[in-house]
């Protein structure tokens, strides 16, 4: 594997930001910073879970850690709704004005956004139509439905289920709400950062794996307003580098095509916003096989308990194959990002 996408910038010094509980998540241009992360925190902390850090032991009997300082797993997979995605999508239906009773939300997804959606919708008490591809997975599929989502295939790919859900919802004036790129989503998922500061907050790197960029992004707004110190280190896959290309190329790129089992990382094309995230707080983005996410998920079950779907052991992988370059006590801490069984029983 070679060497990758790599940037660095100088640093201001650290301000802790003042919590604004009427900075609400907006729609419009404003760049969003951390008082928007902070509302979005307020407005869900009744409906997810503060979810766990986990070290996993001193010794592996598969393949050891290369790193010798503090390493750390942030535990979304245990997250409702299996995955972060319940953090964004809560975010984005609890934020909008009451007209949204009446009009319901359409999204489209491949999976856990979809589920996310269903159950926050759910909560709002408002309905959720769903367009999922042809290639979701049953099981996800299922979820949807469970919690009371309306799932309407569109299309063989997920780029026709969302071609689809966007023309319905300008049709019939419906909320339309986008897996990664919707700005209340991104503020939801930096959620994530500010569980983590609390529970590590001499953490020096965050390992975070990337499928349109509104984890990671989210992320670094709350994680560089409270310490512009901490390095933020992307993951894709090999067969979806979306951010990667992009980055090399200081332009959005679409990918010709995306090959990669890991689902909710197979994105051909990130957005604006995302991409704009991702340039200005990204160190680096590196880059990890289907069969090293396969290793990796197996890893995380037998070595520690943790039940990981290929994208959620994308962060456990690149630092299992040693992809980033650490100092020896840096107190890293790698998204889990989404449950799953690909690492049982292999």
């Amino acid at each position: 594997m070679v060497k990758l996408f790599r940037r660095k910038t100088k640093s201001p010094e650290p301000k802790l930001p003042t919590l604004n509980p009427h900075a609400l998540p907006g729609r419009n241009r404003r760049k969003l910073t951390v008082e928007d992360v902070y509302a979005a925190q307020q407005l869900i902390a009744p409906f997810i879970r503060q979810t766990p850090v986990l070290a996993p032991p001193m010794t592996s009997m598969l393949r050891p850690l290369r790193h010798p300082g503090p390493v750390f797993f942030k535990l979304e997979n245990l997250q409702v709704t299996g995955s972060f995605k319940a953090r964004g999508a809560l975010a984005c239906v609890l934020g909008m004005d009451d007209s949204v009773e009446k009009t319901g939300v359409i999204t489209a997804s491949g999976g856990n956004h979809g589920i996310a959606v269903a159950y926050a919708a759910k909560r709002r008490g408002v309905e959720a139509t769903i367009y999922v591809p042809e290639s979701i997975n049953s099981e996800k599929k299922r979820y949807m439905n469970e919690w009371g989502g309306k799932t309407i295939v569109a299309g063989p790919i997920f780029h026709n289920a969302l071609t689809t859900a966007r023309a319905v919802a300008a049709e019939k004036n419906i909320p339309f709400i986008h897996t990664f790129a919707d700005r209340a989503v991104i503020c939801g998922q930096g959620t994530v950062a500010l569980e983590i500061l609390r529970q590590l907050p001499e953490v020096d790197v965050l390992v975070v794996a990337i499928g349109g960029g509104g984890l990671i992004g989210g992320m670094a707004i709350a994680a560089h307003a409270i310490n512009p110190k901490i390095r933020i280190i992307g993951v894709e896959p090999t067969g979806a580098a979306t951010l990667y290309e992009s980055l090399r190329a200081g332009r959005i790129v679409k990918l010709p095509n995306v090959n990669t089992k890991a689902g909710t990382l197979s994105m051909s094309q990130t957005a604006k916003i995302n991409f704009d995230l991702v340039r200005d707080h990204i160190e680096e983005v590196v880059l990890v096989t289907d069969e090293e996410m396969r290793d990796a998920a197996r890893w995380l079950w037998f070595e520690m308990g943790v039940a990981a779907e290929y994208s959620g052991a994308a962060t456990a992988a690149a630092l299992l194959q040693n992809r980033i370059k650490l100092q020896p006590m840096d107190r890293v801490c790698a998204v889990v990002c989404g449950a799953g069984l690909d690492g049982v029983g292999g």
